[in-house]
């Protein structure tokens, strides 16, 4: 059996910098079209200059690989309009952080007032620039992001014309939060449809699949995995792989992060088929729905998978993937 995805893409990626950069972007290059690309370095992506260095940088490590950085801004309520205009040619949507929620967001927003957010918000939806969302409170870790949802809320009220993505949702509330709004959207990760807090830590704990928001309980995988599987229009494939070395990750303070991009596409086709799915769903999910959302049209690139057993490299120098040393049911045969 074969599977063709054509022009897949990774709508939430974390390439970070320099030596890791060059280690992990290939990985994505290789087997996508296109990623957006998380802003959130040291210091983050936050003007012009930042975003056609970094995209540089993306290029330089790539080689000759065919593929697009959808480049992102790091969210400031100081954006004016003349700035936004400046750069929208440059960027595909800008990122919001929370203020110390995840890794490297201590520079985010602090308070959701809308008055302290309207300027830059209103200038966002009149030049058609998305909002990409990290959506979690400072509260409990496991009613995080349900405690967001009235945020989305409230923004999606409030800035009618202004397209909303849920980054890697991870409830059922903000699934619930998808059909209320016709401007929210979101993100699934691969991990997401997999795991549960029990496979976190159930047992013996496992840090390589520790992330944030950390993985929730089966209902709610239960409920990501029915809108990922129906290819829900307004939901997309973002696999928010996010590489860390070992050692931050096998460590007292472990690093957030599930390091996915080498392994997404065909763990998807294995979850897909596990769960009697057609592949025309996993096709809009990875990539035709973003198009549409996005309104992008990516690089020509046709990956085809096959049945055939592959065993998770233990790491990528230096970097372990989720599912390290096990066998995975598919495999990239050719990309063209």
């Amino acid at each position: 059996m074969s599977i063709t995805l054509r022009s897949p893409l990774d709508m939430h990626l974390h390439l970070r910098d320099a030596q890791m950069l060059t280690i992990v972007a290939p990985l994505s290059a290789s087997s996508f079209s296109g990623a957006i690309i998380m802003p959130n370095l040291i210091p983050p992506v936050s003007s012009k200059e930042d975003v056609l260095a970094y995209k540089k940088r993306i290029m330089d490590s790539i080689g000759d690989s065919s593929f697009t950085p959808y480049m992102t801004l790091f969210f400031k309520p100081t954006y004016t309009r003349d700035f936004l205009e400046s750069v929208q040619d440059e960027i595909t949507a800008i990122k919001l952080y929370p203020a110390g929620i995840t890794t490297n967001s201590e520079g985010g927003v602090s308070g959701f007032e809308i008055d302290d957010l309207r300027e830059t918000l209103d200038a966002m939806s009149d030049l058609g620039i998305p909002l990409c969302i990290h959506g979690e409170t400072g509260g409990f870790v496991m009613d995080r992001e349900a405690e967001f949802v009235p945020i989305y809320e409230k923004l999606a009220t409030n800035f009618p014309k202004l397209k909303i993505i849920m980054e890697h949702i991870t409830t059922s509330a903000s699934v619930d939060a998808l059909d209320k709004f016709d401007n929210l959207y979101a993100t699934i990760t691969l991990h997401h449809l997999i795991i549960t807090l029990d496979d976190v830590a159930g047992g013996m704990l496992q840090p390589h699949l520790f992330c944030k928001p950390i993985a929730k309980r089966p209902e709610d995988r239960e409920a990501l995995l029915r809108v990922a599987l129906s290819a829900h229009p307004r939901v997309m494939f973002g696999s928010d792989s996010a590489p860390h070395p070992k050692e931050s990750k096998e460590a007292p303070g472990c690093a957030a992060g599930v390091f996915t991009a080498p392994i997404a596409l065909q763990r998807l086709a294995q979850l897909f088929e596990e769960n009697n799915t057609s592949f025309d769903n996993l096709q809009k999910f990875v990539s035709d729905n973003a198009q549409e959302i996005y309104g992008i049209t990516p690089i020509e690139k046709t990956v085809t998978l096959s049945k055939k057993e592959f065993t998770v490299p233990d790491n990528y120098d230096g970097v372990v993937p989720m599912s390290a040393g096990e066998k995975i049911s598919y495999t990239i045969d050719s990309i063209s």
